[in-house]
């Protein structure tokens, strides 16, 4: 396999972003985070909503700087070193710790695909569709978005389709929560409940992934973005984690507003389930189609993330041609390991549905692989950077303890749940 990582020549045109306006920096931080709020995230906050009501609204916020900290490691080391998340551990530890990784993000991605496609089948299921049509349909879209050899293309069509996450603010205010109820619940959690440390662990793993952090670096490097570009893309990156929070809050807050008070006891393993006994709150004919581009939005726009984090990731580590840039027949293993996980995440779930009740599940699994994947994160972060740019000082200090809590929670709430 050719070890060529970047496009030269005639093979792909060379682009600069120092003519253009900083507008056009944007675009990874905000993809990455649209994809955040995937299927089994929207289920998650769902579950958080009907199980406790507001008593997990809080946790979402404190999130926010979470996710910005993990987020920002990521545009710094793409930016400033020019690389990979995969390529970068290989050259720094060794190609036995970068297949380490690249083992944890296979086991990431394949389960947030799982989770994506048992989004797009559960909202096919609203509407009368089969899965062998479903399924299919969005297999196709996701193969064609990507084959057109652009990153800038795949972008647009990201942020597009990951704007209909917005149709979730309509859904929350719909539901017409009760604001005195929400400030008190949201301040009185039962954080010594083993099944209220297991539902954060879940949000916590769902809010930062494995495939998160190899995309938005990876997709830094590809985009080519310099030191210039740096604070737009910090930007970028901390509205995207505002955007994606609040998201999820909504979800919550529609689900403790219109589900928990008639049915507690509700199952919410599917997507499906969930619109049915959300909808009949909100109307049911508006509130099926505006939960339906939700899901929808949030499912396609992860699975494109989660599938070339894979791809990126895996080419990072052994080796061969990854970028948006090449041609597909250039670059036959990174798109043959995209299209592979779009066609074999359609197909297991269309084969095996009953993996769809896992969506919580693969939530905790990400919050179990958080020592991994912030622990390498952070010390390339003190090892492959510039001096000026290495994380030291206070600062590093911060990121230590952010991270430190964060993957104590995760960690300890999702054994303990499953204990």
């Amino acid at each position: 396999m050719s070890t060529t990582t970047k496009p030269s020549g005639s093979a792909a045109p060379k682009r600069s972003f120092r003519t253009l306006p900083w507008v056009a920096v944007f675009g990874p931080g905000l993809v990455v985070m649209l994809a955040d709020t995937d299927v089994g995230s929207i289920i998650t906050a769902g579950q958080s909503g009907v199980q406790w009501g507001y008593k997990l609204l809080l946790v979402q916020f404190i999130l926010m700087p979470v996710l910005y900290v993990v987020q920002e490691l990521t545009v710094r080391l793409g930016i400033f070193t020019g690389k990979g998340h995969g390529e970068l551990i290989r050259e720094a530890f060794g190609p036995k710790w970068a297949w380490l990784s690249a083992a944890g993000l296979a086991v990431a991605a394949i389960g947030a695909l799982l989770t994506e496609f048992s989004g797009v089948a559960g909202i096919g299921d609203l509407f009368g569709l089969p899965h062998y049509v479903s399924l299919p349909l969005a297999a196709a879209a996701l193969l064609a978005v990507v084959v057109t050899g652009s990153y800038r293309r795949v972008e647009r069509v990201a942020m597009i389709v990951g704007l209909f996450e917005l149709a979730f603010f309509f859904v929350a205010w719909a539901a017409r929560p009760d604001l005195g109820l929400m400030a008190y619940q949201s301040l009185h959690a039962p954080i010594f409940d083993p099944n209220y440390e297991y539902l954060v662990a879940a949000n916590i793993g769902a809010v930062i992934m494995p495939w998160m952090v190899f995309y938005q670096q990876s997709a830094v490097a590809d985009k080519k973005l310099k030191a210039e570009h740096y604070a737009a893309a910090k930007w970028d990156t901390a509205i995207g984690a505002v955007v994606t929070q609040l998201v999820m809050a909504a979800v919550l807050i529609a689900a403790a507003a219109s589900i928990r008070p008639h049915a507690p006891q509700a199952s919410l393993s599917t997507v499906g389930q969930m619109s049915q006994a959300m909808t009949p709150y909100l109307g049911a004919n508006v509130g099926r189609i505006i939960f339906g581009l939700g899901v929808l939005g949030a499912g396609m726009v992860a699975a494109i993330v989660a599938s070339l984090a894979l791809a990126w990731g895996l080419g990072e580590v052994a080796g061969y041609r990854r970028s948006l840039e090449f041609h597909p027949l250039k670059a036959k293993w990174f798109y043959g390991v995209y299209a592979a996980c779009v066609v074999g995440g359609a197909t297991l779930v269309g084969v095996y549905p009953n993996l769809i009740s896992l969506n919580v599940g693969v939530q905790v699994m990400n919050a179990l692989l958080l020592p991994l994947v912030l622990g390498f994160l952070v010390r390339l972060a003190m090892v492959t950077l510039p001096e000026a740019q290495k994380l030291k000082g206070p600062y590093m200090w911060v990121v230590f303890i952010v991270c430190g809590i964060t993957c104590v929670f995760g960690v300890m709430g999702g054994i303990g749940g499953l204990l």
